[in-house]
């Protein structure tokens, strides 16, 4: 299969999308990528709608879209335009549509883009499987076809855009009986619709392929390049988002793990950060996501270009349709490296979290607090929390104390072999060092790699190494290509060692480190590529042990955070929650903050907190758990898309929500501690 989906996986070159008029301030083509957010406000309250949409532009939002679940809300988007023009307001429009072509219609004539939903607009979903010939599926897309033809129409006639805007977990009963819940699946349900675009010669569009899992995300978006491309349809511009993200730093780590991958690929022309906060927090983190690129291609450094094997031409068109070069991933479904157990890392293992004390001039038993590891006075004896770190590393200075069990301690090489070769310490060798070691541990030897280190004979000595572990690192700012650049080093010469993924980030805020890391690993272990991460800030000068601690305390957060967000290592509750709209029928950040205080504890459950039926038991998709908004005061209550309870009273649905777990046997009571731990 042709496996090509950007422009180079080598070199940071923007895919070139069509460009789309969206009122005065068009997108794709060699425009800025553009930032978006949604309001939160009932679209029938115009002065509220109003004022929201002047405090997201302020924050630095380019287009705002507005939900118009019936035709009175869409109706009521003129008075909003309206009075947004009357105070010098220019920025354009969406209109947000569901199950209400009626409504997409009316409000066409009105705003600068309307966004419709191919899973939910002339179409059904309520999880019947159905069993279809050709010629019935056939008949079946031919009556939405037409039932979308007239909001084409009426788009091509007023110059108003269209985001045909897929999301994974509203796929309609239809395409999940014939695709099932896959990014393939995501990506036939938008190109029905936007092939009887381009069969009436309407070509403002714009995609999304939005899902709150990230690897169907990114899997969806790249198979919907490639697709494009085989069927010789247009370039349309993308729409980048991760649904339900969630809030806090969780929610700004899993959207900067699926936009900021695709972002690395040079796909994305337009970026929504989805966090279950008010909108105008959003538009800092897309811009911050962004701004990343602006220089990246003359920031960045050569990578060793892959090899080509064979290329094949259109000769009448004078196009490169396959490209086949040595690319030992499947860009489109996910698939772990396949790598050889060394102690706990590799294999069939979670991947582990190194974290780097070695700044630290001492090191105490409260100490380990910032790494997950509490130590209790009182029962003289550590307790691991869900992001307890797997491994330390103190390079010259070893820990003074035996650590608790379960850490295990990595140490420079010079050091272990001063002290004697410790069994219970773990050199990490340089590539140099590796090459002539007479010395190594029997069991794990930590090897620091670059993929410029990565030569036929360093290659062949750790193909041979049973106990060699790679630590791979880049100061390169196309650094997520150049380390999967590594690792392809790796897969096309055999060699099974497991690699730890190593970023440092110099002269950055936390947020910016959130942000950078999220993308920078997440990426490589969204394909699979990774059975560890270890982060760390820039050597800066000597600062206060208390700054250290609260340091490796983000980090090591930071990395479990990633991990959880990539879908490769569950260690604590999953939120996956709606960032709420004129729509929802209750309080989402004050409903999310207190179930999220009752349930935090419950390692590897995820709950769907959705403020409508819109985003109900569809968009939260693979949640265990759902409490979905379904009346003013009432709450239905899911056990994965089964509704369980409907219509409890709001103030119950919490203490039911927790006797459904419990039924299940999935609650646990939160532990505690016979004396508060040091630290």
């Amino acid at each position: 299969m042709n496996k090509n989906y950007c422009p180079s996986l080598t070199e940071y070159k923007r895919r070139l999308s069509r460009e789309v008029s969206i009122g005065d301030l068009p997108m794709g083509g060699l425009n800025p990528i553009r930032v978006q957010s949604m309001t939160t406000v009932d679209t029938m309250d115009t002065l509220g709608s109003v004022e929201q949409t002047l405090r997201m532009v302020e924050a630095g939002c380019e287009y705002v879209r507005i939900t118009a679940p019936s035709v009175k809300e869409a109706q009521n988007l003129l008075e909003i335009k309206k009075e947004l023009r009357k105070r010098g307001c220019t920025v354009p429009l969406i209109a947000d549509i569901h199950f209400t072509p009626n409504a997409a219609e009316l409000a066409a004539r009105i705003v600068e883009k309307v966004r419709v939903n191919p899973g939910n607009y002339a179409d059904k979903k309520k999880f019947d499987v159905i069993e279809y010939t050709d010629s019935s599926y056939a008949a079946e897309v031919e009556r939405i076809r037409e039932r979308f033809r007239p909001l084409v129409q009426i788009c091509k006639q007023y110059g108003t855009a269209m985001r045909i805007g897929t999301n994974h977990g509203s796929l309609s009963d239809r395409i999940l009986s014939r695709y099932g819940d896959t990014p393939l699946g995501m990506v036939e349900s938008a190109l029905e619709f936007l092939r009887l675009c381009e069969e009436e010669n309407y070509y403002d569009v714009v995609l999304s392929m939005k899902a709150s899992n990230t690897q169907v995300m990114v899997q969806a978006y790249r198979l919907l390049v490639q697709k494009l491309d085989a069927e010789g349809l247009q370039p349309y511009p993308l729409h980048l988002g991760v649904t339900e993200a969630g809030e806090a730093e969780d929610g700004r780590i899993k959207s900067a793990v699926g936009i900021g991958t695709l972002l690395e690929d040079g796909l994305g022309d337009t970026v929504r950060v989805s966090l279950t906060e008010a909108p105008e927090a959003e538009a800092p983190v897309a811009k911050a996501l962004i701004d990343r690129y602006t220089k990246r291609a003359q920031e960045a450094r050569p990578i060793k270009p892959l090899a080509v094997v064979s290329r094949e031409y259109d000769t009448d068109n004078q196009q490169l349709t396959t490209d086949k070069s040595l690319i030992p991933i499947d860009p489109f479904q996910y698939h772990r490296r396949t790598t050889r157990e060394v102690l706990n890392l590799g294999g069939q293992n979670v991947p582990r979290v190194l974290v780097d004390i070695s700044r630290l001039s001492s090191v105490e038993y409260a100490d380990l607090r910032a790494v997950g590891h509490l130590y209790s006075a009182f029962l003289d004896k550590f307790q691991m929390n869900d992001l307890g770190a797997d491994y330390l590393y103190s390079g010259q200075r070893p820990v003074p104390f035996m650590l608790p069990n379960g850490l295990k301690e990595v140490v420079d090489y010079t050091a272990w072999l001063d002290a004697g070769q410790r069994p219970d310490h773990y050199p990490v060798l340089t590539q140099a060092e590796y090459a002539t070691a007479s010395a190594r541990h029997p069991e794990l030897n930590f090897v620091r790699q670059t993929l410029d280190s990565l030569t036929p004979a360093a290659l062949q000595q750790l193909r041979d190494d049973a106990t060699a572990v790679i630590i791979l690192a880049t100061d390169n700012a196309h650094a997520m290509p150049e380390i999967r650049r590594a690792f392809f080093e790796l897969l096309n010469n055999a060699v099974p060692n497991p690699v730890i993924i190593q970023r440092q980030y110099p002269a950055l805020t936390p947020e910016q480190t959130q942000l950078y890391a999220a993308t920078d690993v997440g990426g490589l272990l969204l394909d699979g590529l990774g059975d560890g991460v270890v982060l760390s800030t820039e050597l800066l000068p000597e600062r206060p042990k208390e700054e250290w601690l609260t340091t490796l305390d983000q980090l090591n957060q930071l990395s479990f955070g990633i991990l959880q967000a990539a879908r490769t290592r569950m260690s604590k509750t999953e939120y996956i929650s709606c960032p709420s709209c004129g729509r929802t029928l209750f309080d989402l950040q004050e409903t999310t903050a207190m179930i999220r205080k009752r349930t935090d504890h419950l390692k590897g459950v995820k709950i769907g907190i959705m403020g409508c039926i819109v985003n109900g038991p569809g968009e939260m998709a693979d949640a265990d758990y759902g409490y979905v908004g379904v009346g003013k005061g009432k709450i239905a209550l899911y056990r994965g898309q089964e509704v369980i309870k409907k219509s409890v009273p709001e103030e119950r649905a919490v203490d039911e929500l927790i006797e459904l777990m419990r039924e299940d046997g999935r609650w646990l009571e939160k532990e505690l501690l016979e004396e508060p731990v040091v630290g």
